[in-house]
């Protein structure tokens, strides 16, 4: 259930409010909205009956919530959730860009790709200190070394940094260097992970999994959420499905769903959801078209040496080439950037 508070309800009517939830065995989440104060009750096995909060003068009416994804959902909050990292805005018809190395390399590796996508208009500096690699004997990351590298190029370039947490023990860590945790795609279903993060105090971009549905990738965000953090970033990254002759199938139609579904931005990953450098710009400028509140490119100074994802990364002269064309786009449809 969706509880609307009335315009000119009080910290203490609010309050009342939650007691009561509390009394009857249940959870209160606070949603503060543009003009009023909602509460999303769960915890509740069956239909709330309305009549339970009659007493509440302040109460401007109580709503049913019909989706499993329940604070997530634009039943619960209509008006679209905007994220603001530093300079980078992300939801509410504003458009930011992640771009960066997949993973850190090394300091000068970091430092040239951190100058030139911010150069370039790039919004928040990515960088993968941790590397969860599908062999063990692939290129791990640098870890700590590389958090410390990541807080070194924000310092250089003013970009906000967003790195993958990939273990439960690391979030602190991890919370202390980087502006937006990110939850990568194999961990998306990994609920231990998702409950720390929700107590981080930190954004966080949780990527959709290999062969998640939609409904399994909005119930992750609902774990986050559930913990009091609201501020989540939904990315679309690709699935997997029969095709081979690409690293995964983007899948372009999740997007205008997703946002009919949630209030969650949601961005684009179009280096994992192909692949391959030469078909990035295309699925870049298609996630401007069809909704998208952003994108994550990875981008690399000499992706030819680099240690992950090379085929899949842009040099920075052709992410700056992207990024025209993404403007240019973004002012037909209505995005800022």
């Amino acid at each position: 259930m969706l509880i609307l508070m009335k315009s000119d309800a009080s910290d203490a009517d609010i309050e009342a409010v939650c007691g009561r939830v509390r009394e009857l065995g249940y959870t209160p989440h606070l949603i503060p909205g543009a003009t009023r104060v909602a509460i999303g009750i769960t915890g509740n096995q069956g239909a709330i009956d309305p009549d339970l909060f009659a007493r509440f003068p302040a109460i401007a009416e109580a709503v049913p919530v019909s989706r499993p994804f329940k604070l997530v959902s634009r039943e619960v909050k209509p008006d679209d959730t905007v994220i603001k990292v530093g300079g980078a805005v992300f939801g509410g018809g504003t458009f930011g860009v992640m771009a960066g190395p997949c993973a850190v390399e090394g300091r000068e590796q970091l430092l040239a790709t951190a100058r030139a996508v911010r150069a370039a208009g790039a919004h928040v500096l990515r960088g993968g200190a941790y590397k969860p690699r599908t062999s063990p004997y692939s290129f791990q990351g640098l870890k700590e070394e590389g958090l410390e590298l990541l807080a070194e190029a924000r310092a250089a370039t003013g970009l906000p940094v967003i790195t993958e947490v990939v273990d439960t023990r690391d979030v602190d860590l991890v919370a202390e260097k980087a502006d937006i945790l990110q939850v990568g795609a194999r961990n998306m279903q990994n609920f231990a992970l998702l409950e720390a993060v929700g107590h981080a105090g930190r954004p966080v971009m949780l990527k959709r999994g290999l062969s998640a549905t939609i409904q399994e990738f909005l119930m992750a965000a609902e774990y986050i959420v559930s913990k009091g953090n609201y501020q989540v970033i939904l990315c679309e990254r690709g699935i997997r499905t029969f095709e081979t002759m690409t690293r995964n199938t983007l899948d372009l139609g999740s997007i205008p769903l997703i946002k009919r579904l949630t209030h969650l931005p949601i961005i684009i990953d179009p280096s994992h959801g192909t692949g391959d450098y030469r078909s990035v710009p295309a699925l870049a400028r298609a996630a401007v078209a069809v909704g998208a509140d952003g994108l994550m490119v990875e981008v690399h100074p000499d992706p030819a040496h680099a240690l992950s994802d090379g085929p899949q990364s842009l040099t920075p002269a052709r992410f700056e080439a992207l990024m025209e064309s993404v403007r240019a786009i973004a002012a037909v449809v209505g995005m800022k950037m």
